[in-house]
Formats: structure tokens, sequence, C-alpha cells
């Protein structure tokens, strides 16, 4: 008995899984930095370093995936650029692709380099992180906040579809 799945279904399918195994992981990197902080600012290398893996292995890769399911999908789907929820969905895939390679990849290699002088600094004695490394976890943490929002926003859209 064949399979009785269109191309079309399949690439839903891809679409979907690449969103779940690519930007799952996003979300418990808003809890690793402070799970560190509480047990030892000598574990921030590592959060740094699986922040790093996560981006550029997990993330990066699905992001091309989405795009290239979201576009063979437009032109097999009835769908228009111009409705709302499709421009707006590549709208936010578009900013998310900019802040992973022009934000978040930079600042865990510029993060972790930071955090690495910091414990060499101190030897064995107590870590004391400097104002600029706690400013830029901050803010990268803020960062995540808004585009972890921004991701499930582009759910709500692709699943609702408002306007149709």
């Amino acid at each position: 008995m064949p399979l009785a799945v269109s191309s079309y279904e399949f690439s839903v399918f891809i679409h979907i899984t690449a969103v779940v195994v690519g930007f799952g992981a996003t979300f418990a990197e808003s809890v690793m930095f402070p799970v560190a902080m509480k047990l030892s600012p000598r574990h921030l290398p590592y959060v740094h370093r699986l922040q790093l893996t996560i981006n550029r292995h997990f993330a990066a890769p699905a992001l091309l995936v989405v795009v290239a399911t979201g576009v063979y999908q437009m032109a097999e789907g009835n769908w228009s650029y111009g409705d709302f929820w499709v421009s707006g969905t590549l709208a936010i895939v578009i900013i998310i692709a900019i802040l992973l390679v022009a934000y978040f990849i930079p600042s865990d290699k510029r993060l972790q380099s930071m955090v690495e002088k910091e414990i060499a600094d101190a030897g064995s004695g107590e870590v004391q992180l400097s104002e600029e490394y706690l400013r830029a976890g901050r803010t990268q943490g803020i960062v995540g906040s808004i585009t972890g929002i921004l991701l499930i926003v582009a759910i709500f859209l692709m699943v609702t579809k408002p306007g149709l």
C-alpha cells in the first residue's frame, strides 16, 4: 500500500520538525545562564559553548530548512506573499536569522572569551564577574526573550493564518 502523503504535506512535516528541533533547544538557553550563576560562575564558559553549539548546529540549519520548505509551500500552495500571516512570518524569520548570525553567535563567542579570562584572573579564588560581562549577559537574555516571543508569534501566524 503506497504512502498517502503528498509532497506538500511532507514539506509541512519537515517545516514543523525543523522549527521544533532547531528552535526548541533555544528556549532552554533562557535558564542556562541563571542556573550556572547559582552554581558557580565557573560554569559560564560551558553555557556559552553550549549556546554556540545549539545556535550553529540546530538553529542556523533549521532556519535554512524552514525557509526552503516555506518557499516550496508558497509555490505549491494557494498562498500569497501579500497575505499578512505570510509576510509577517517571513519578516520574523528574517529578523531571527539576522539576530542569530549578527548578534547571538558573535555575542556568545565574546562572552565566553570574557568569562574565561575573568575566571583565569581569579585563579583558585572567588570569581568576580565584571560589570561589562554582566551587562552583556543581561542584554543577551533580553534579546533572547524577545526572539522567543517573535518565534511564538510566527508560530501563531502560521497556525491561525489570520485574514484568511
